[in-house]
């Protein structure tokens, strides 16, 4: 009975991260009530694998295989073991190519190294996940990757903000993650490059004139703990989708974040999620008083505002 009991409890520690329990969730964007339940742990990572997609321009379909894949290789686990050498979130090998023991440490670089193999792949979008994440992994259990692309697909969709405000978390803070204004910059660097910082496009033109324009700074009304995120691309009405997808994917990645990085509330396109909700959703702006007025200078389609605890 009690190893039964050691065993089981194992057996939760392996699929939660050791977190105590799943503390994020995200939902479908349609009716068909699909949902899936994740720990903080495993939201950073597949945070940090849609993002190294996305910034090389690959299809949600290529962000869906990675997930599905790292899911199965790892739990969404940067985790120091595994058949042989294999390490981290895709249980990449050393001595088969894949880099070296602290290259594959790097959830970017893992995930670089997994897209680059399958970028190589004839078809792949067209490919059943299984085939494409095989070709890519040579697995012995290829079909193994199947029981995972329900949930796979859910977090891509919204982790690269086609689905808006399906993704939240409860937010309890992380006693071991760095907080404040300057590790959420340093986390926007590590997974989607310094570009992401800056203006871009006719804002950037704005700001060489001496217009003020978003930035990812530390300022406002919050004693220096708000970061803006630019949510730029030029101002044609037809790229207002795309603006608007990857302002839902900066908005949703802090929230993967926010226990790792102590994010008390994140802003987007009018709606806010707030850290230790009951219920952890995302909720129309406030309106009333000084808390209203500073809420509603992020809600802005061009802008993701992110408070910090400290």
């Amino acid at each position: 009975m009690v190893l039964l009991a050691v065993a089981g409890y194992l057996a939760v520690q392996y699929v939660t991260g050791g977190a105590g329990g799943p503390g994020c969730r995200v939902v479908s964007a349609g009716d068909d009530g699909a949902a899936f339940e994740f720990t903080p742990e495993q939201a950073v990572n597949a945070a940090a694998i849609t993002a190294v997609g996305t910034a090389r321009d690959l299809p949600e379909r290529a962000v869906t295989i990675a997930l599905a894949t790292a899911l199965q290789e790892s739990g969404l686990r940067n985790i120091r073991h595994g058949d042989r050498d294999s390490l981290g979130l895709f249980q990449q090998r050393p001595s088969q190519g894949w880099g070296t023991p602290k290259e594959i440490m790097d959830p970017a670089y893992a995930a670089g190294r997994f897209y680059d193999h399958l970028v190589k792949v004839r078809n792949y979008t067209e490919l059943p996940l299984t085939v494409a994440a095989q070709r890519v992994q040579r697995s012995g259990f290829p079909q193994a990757y199947a029981k995972h692309e329900t949930d796979a697909t859910l977090l891509a969709a919204a982790l690269t903000g086609r689905a808006a405000a399906t993704l939240t978390c409860d937010g309890r803070p992380d006693t071991t993650g760095t907080a404040g204004p300057d590790a959420v910059r340093a986390a926007v660097v590590r997974d989607f490059g310094r570009d992401m910082l800056q203006p871009a496009g006719a804002e950037a033109s704005k700001a060489a004139a001496g217009t003020p324009s978003p930035s990812a700074s530390a300022t406002g009304a919050s004693g220096g703990r708000t970061v803006t995120l630019p949510v730029t691309g030029g101002t044609d009405s037809a790229t207002a989708p795309s603006l608007r997808r990857h302002g839902w994917q900066l908005a949703h990645w802090a929230v993967a974040n926010a226990s790792a990085l102590h994010i008390q509330r994140v802003t987007y396109a009018g709606r806010e999620w707030t850290a230790g909700s009951t219920d952890s959703q995302w909720r129309p702006v406030a309106s009333d008083g000084a808390r209203g007025a500073q809420a509603d200078a992020g809600s802005a389609a061009d802008s993701v505002r992110i408070l910090t605890a400290q």
